[in-house]
C-alpha cells in the first residue's frame, strides 16, 4: 500500500515549514477557477475549470510529495490527461493535450515527436513505473467529476478542410487559459511568502481611455481651426485636416455595427492610425469588448506608434499602453511598480492597449510553448487592428486568414484590416465567402484616393545603371529604391564622384542611429531645396516620412510601389501629374530577386491593363492581388500547415505546426556597433553590468542584424567580441573598432560567400 500524505502539497518553500507550503487542493481550485474566468469569451468555462482541476493531479502521489522533499523528478502531468480522456472521450482528449503539455509544451498527438513524447504514447503509459499511482483522496478534494461537461463548442467553418484547424485552435486557447492560470497562481503564492503582491491589474478602463482620446482629438481640431490659412501650404494643411476628420467621424459612426471583420482603406496621409484607434475604442465600449490590440508589421515603427498613443491618452498613457516586441525592456520608467506591471503584462497581454508586431502576434497564435501561448486567451474579446495588412507574408497567408477567421467567428473579436492597398482576401482559396463580407469603414475609398492622390505612377521599362545615372543627373532631388543592398551600394559607388554634394545611401547594414542622422540631413536638404539624391533599399518605405519630387522604384509588388509613391510629393505641394513615380525593370545583373518575381509579374499584368489608368486606385490594387493569389496557388501555404492539421485529425500536430509557422526564417543576429560616444558608453556599461536592465533597449539604435554565418566569420577573424560573457554568455556581440563600418555603407565583411548571401536580403 502506497504511503499517504496529509495534506498534499503543490509547491514547497525553501527554508520554510511545511505549514507555509501551498496545498494541492488550494492550487487546483484556484487554477480551475481562473482558467474558467479566462475562457468566458469563448464559452469553455466548465471545460477550462476541470482542465485546471486535473492539471497537477499527478501530485496526489507519494513519489511527488517525496520530490518536494528532495526526491527524484516525477511525471506529474500525465495522470490528469489520462483521467480526462477516460472520463470525457474526445473532449477529454483536447483537455489532455493541455494537461500533458502544461510544462513541456503542446505535443503532437501522434508520430515520432521532436524531442517531446507525443500525446498518444503518453496516454498509453500505465500507472506505476513512470506515472505514479494516485491517492484516491483526490476525488474527494476536487469534488468528483461529472459525466458530461457543459460547453459552447466552436462554430466550425463550412469548409471541411478547416474544421480540424478550428478544433486545434480551440485546444490552444484552452491551453492558454490553463497555463496562464497556473503561472499566476504560482507567482501569487511565492510572492506572498515575501509579503508581496503581483504588480498586475488596476489599469485604466477603456471608457476612461476613450474619453482621453476624444479630448485629444477635440483639442487638436480646435487648435487647427484657429490656425491661420493665409498661405497655400497652410490652406493645404487645413484641407487635409478636414478630410482626416471626415474619415475619422465616418468610421466612428459605424462603431455600433456587430463585431466581426472590417476594412479601413485609406490612402497614405489619410490618418488611418488615429481613425482605427478611435473606431476601436468606441466599438469596444459598444459591445463590451475589453482591449485593443494594434498589430504593426515593422519593428522599426512600433515605438513611434506606441508613443503616439501614449501621448493621445495623456496622463493615462503610460499605465494603459503595452509595447511588446523583441526589444521591449523599459527600465526607463522610474516607478518600479509600473515597470514591473509592464514586464508582467508582456507575458500575458492583460493591459487595455497592446501594441505589438505581426511576428509576435501570429507566431503566438501558432505556438506550442506555454511562455508564448499564455497570452492567447487575452486576445479573445478584443478589437484587433492589423496595420499595413498587405504586408502579411504570402507564404503563410492561408493559415493566417484561418486564424483571423477563427478569432472573429468564435472568440468575440473584431478585426480591422488597415491599409492603403487593401489585399483581395476574398480571392484566397477557402476564404472566398468569409472575406467577401468585409465591411468598409472609410467613406468611399475610390473618391478618397482621388482626393489624396499625390503622384502619378508610370512604368518606363528597362533601366540599366547608365540610364539610372542619367536620371540622377537630370533631377537634383530624387529617390531611387532598388531590391537589394549590393545594387544600392554599386549604384552609389558609380555616381559618388559625380554627385558628391547631397548624395546619400541608405541600407539596413547601417545601425538605426546612423540612418536617423542621414535621414535628418536628407529632410533638411529637401526642405531647403538643396540637391538631395538618395539610393536606398525598401527600408525607406517602412514609415519613413520624406517628401521627394521624383521617385524611382525597381519592379516589385504593386503594394510596394504604392509605399514608394507615398514618398513622392507627400506634402502635396505639386500637382500629381508633375510628381512622377517611375517603375523600372533592372538590368540582368540586378534582376528581381526570386522571392519578388511573382509579385513583380502580377504588377506588370496590371500595368498592361488599359482599364487601370490610375495604378494605385482600389480597382487596380484588387486586380493586382487577384493576379498574385492566383499565381501563388498552394504557395499561399507553402509549408502545408492547414493540410498537416487536417490530415492528422484529432491527433493535432501542435509541435510540428509551431516549427513550420515562421514569419521570418532567416536566422539573423544583432551586432552592436560603437558608432559614437553614447554607444561606447552603453557598451562599457554592458561590459560591467550585473543585470541587463534597460541597456538593451538603449543599445537597440546601435545594432545591425547580420546572418549567422557572417557572425561566425567575424568572430573567427577576431572582429567581434562577446560582451560580459562571464555573466551573460555569448549573447551580446560587439564590433571591435570601426574599420569594418563604413560611413556610407554601414557594416561590411570581405568574404564573397557571405556577401552573396546578404545580397538577397531586402
Amino acid at each position: 500500500m502506497q504511503e499517504q500524505f496529509q495534506p498534499y502539497y503543490a509547491h514547497s518553500a525553501e527554508n520554510r515549514p511545511e505549514s507555509e507550503w501551498q496545498t494541492l487542493s488550494s492550487h487546483l481550485t484556484a487554477v480551475g477557477q481562473a482558467a474558467a474566468e479566462f475562457s468566458a469569451f469563448f464559452g469553455a468555462q466548465e471545460i477550462a475549470r476541470y482542465t485546471g482541476l486535473l492539471h497537477d493531479l499527478g501530485k496526489y502521489s507519494a513519489r511527488f510529495q517525496q520530490r518536494l522533499r528532495g526526491g527524484k523528478p516525477v511525471n506529474h502531468s500525465t495522470a490528469g490527461a489520462k483521467i480526462a480522456v477516460k472520463t470525457w472521450g474526445n473532449l477529454g482528449n483536447m483537455m489532455a493535450f493541455c494537461i500533458a503539455g502544461h510544462h513541456a509544451g503542446l505535443a503532437d498527438g501522434a508520430g515520432s515527436g521532436n524531442g517531446r513524447t507525443v500525446l498518444n504514447d503518453r496516454l498509453k503509459e500505465a500507472f506505476g513505473a513512470d506515472i505514479p499511482e494516485l491517492d484516491p483522496i483526490w476525488q474527494a478534494e476536487i469534488g468528483g467529476l461529472p459525466e458530461k461537461l457543459a460547453a459552447t463548442p466552436p462554430v466550425l467553418p463550412k469548409i471541411k478542410e478547416l474544421q480540424a484547424f478550428s478544433r486545434a485552435f480551440y485546444t490552444r486557447m484552452l491551453y492558454s487559459c490553463l497555463v496562464d492560470a497556473d503561472f499566476l497562481d504560482t507567482e501569487k503564492f511565492y510572492l506572498g511568502l515575501e509579503n508581496q503582491t503581483p504588480a498586475r491589474g488596476s489599469y485604466p478602463s477603456l471608457e476612461q481611455l476613450q474619453q482621453r482620446f476624444q479630448a485629444f482629438l477635440d483639442a487638436f481640431r480646435q487648435k487647427t481651426a484657429q490656425n491661420r490659412v493665409d498661405t497655400p501650404e497652410l490652406q493645404r494643411n487645413a484641407g487635409l485636416n478636414r478630410l482626416r476628420s471626415e474619415i475619422l467621424d465616418h468610421a466612428v459612426a459605424q462603431a455600433g455595427l456587430p463585431p466581426g471583420l472590417f476594412t479601413l482603406t485609406v490612402p497614405t496621409g489619410g490618418g488611418k492610425t488615429f481613425t482605427s484607434m478611435a473606431f476601436a475604442l468606441k466599438h469596444a465600449l459598444a459591445h463590451d469588448l475589453r482591449r485593443v490590440i494594434y498589430v504593426i508589421p515593422f519593428t522599426s515603427i512600433i515605438e513611434q506608434n506606441a508613443a503616439e498613443f501614449r501621448k493621445a491618452f495623456g496622463d493615462l498613457g503610460e499605465a494603459a499602453v503595452l509595447e511588446h516586441h523583441s526589444t521591449f525592456n523599459d527600465e526607463t520608467i522610474q516607478d518600479r511598480n509600473s515597470r514591473d506591471k509592464l514586464h508582467r503584462a508582456s507575458e500575458n497581454w492583460d493591459m487595455p492597449i497592446v501594441v505589438t508586431t505581426a511576428v509576435q502576434f501570429f507566431e503566438s497564435l501558432f505556438a506550442d510553448r506555454s511562455s508564448r501561448c499564455r497570452k492567447l486567451h487575452n486576445i479573445t474579446g478584443s478589437v484587433i487592428i492589423l496595420d499595413e495588412v498587405q504586408m502579411l507574408p504570402p507564404k503563410l497567408l492561408q493559415p493566417i486568414l484561418a486564424a483571423i477567421d477563427e478569432l472573429a467567428r468564435n472568440y468575440r473579436c473584431t478585426v480591422v484590416l488597415c491599409t492603403a492597398t487593401q489585399p483581395a482576401l476574398h480571392k484566397v482559396h477557402y476564404f472566398q465567402e468569409t472575406f467577401a463580407g468585409l465591411r468598409e469603414l472609410a467613406p468611399n475609398p475610390p473618391e478618397l484616393f482621388k482626393q489624396l492622390q499625390r503622384a502619378t505612377v508610370r512604368h518606363i521599362g528597362l533601366q540599366n545603371d547608365d540610364a539610372l545615372q542619367e536620371k540622377l543627373a537630370e533631377h537634383p532631388q530624387i529617390l531611387i529604391i532598388v531590391n537589394n543592398r549590393r545594387h544600392a551600394r554599386s549604384l552609389y559607388d558609380q555616381v559618388k564622384t559625380v554627385h558628391s554634394d547631397g548624395l546619400f545611401h541608405l541600407t539596413t547594414l547601417m545601425c538605426a542611429a546612423h540612418r536617423q542622422n542621414i535621414l535628418a540631413e536628407i529632410k533638411g536638404r529637401l526642405k531647403n531645396g538643396q540637391p538631395c539624391r538618395v539610393i536606398a533599399t525598401s527600408l525607406i518605405e517602412a514609415g519613413v516620412d520624406v517628401d521627394f519630387p521624383v521617385v524611382m522604384r525597381a519592379e516589385s509588388g504593386l503594394d510596394s510601389v504604392a509605399q514608394a509613391a507615398g514618398r513622392c510629393n507627400r506634402e502635396g505641394k505639386n500637382l500629381p501629374e508633375n510628381s512622377p513615380v517611375y517603375v523600372f525593370q533592372t538590368a540582368e545583373e540586378w534582376k528581381t530577386p526570386p522571392e519578388l518575381a511573382v509579385q513583380a509579374a502580377a504588377m506588370r499584368s496590371v500595368f498592361r491593363n488599359d482599364a487601370h489608368r490610375d495604378l494605385l486606385s482600389p480597382p487596380a490594387i484588387t486586380q493586382y492581388f487577384k493576379e498574385l493569389y492566383c499565381a501563388k496557388g498552394t504557395a499561399l501555404d507553402d509549408k502545408q500547415i492547414l493540410h498537416t492539421i487536417h490530415a492528422n485529425g484529432p491527433n493535432f500536430p501542435f509541435q510540428t505546426v509551431a516549427e513550420k509557422f515562421r514569419m521570418i526564417e532567416n536566422h539573423m543576429q544583432p551586432v552592436i556597433v560603437p558608432f559614437d560616444a553614447k554607444a561606447e558608453e552603453l557598451i562599457d556599461a554592458l561590459r560591467h553590468a550585473d543585470h541587463i536592465g534597460g541597456l538593451l533597449r538603449k543599445l537597440q539604435p546601435y545594432t545591425v542584424q547580420i546572418p549567422e554565418k557572417a557572425l561566425d566569420a567575424l568572430y573567427a577573424a577576431g572582429r567581434i567580441e562577446a560582451l560580459n560573457e562571464a555573466k551573460f554568455g555569448r549573447q551580446f556581440w560587439c564590433l571591435i573598432g570601426l574599420d569594418l563600418y563604413d560611413e556610407t555603407a554601414g557594416l561590411s565583411w570581405e568574404d564573397a560567400d557571405f556577401l552573396k548571401a546578404e545580397s538577397m536580403i531586402i
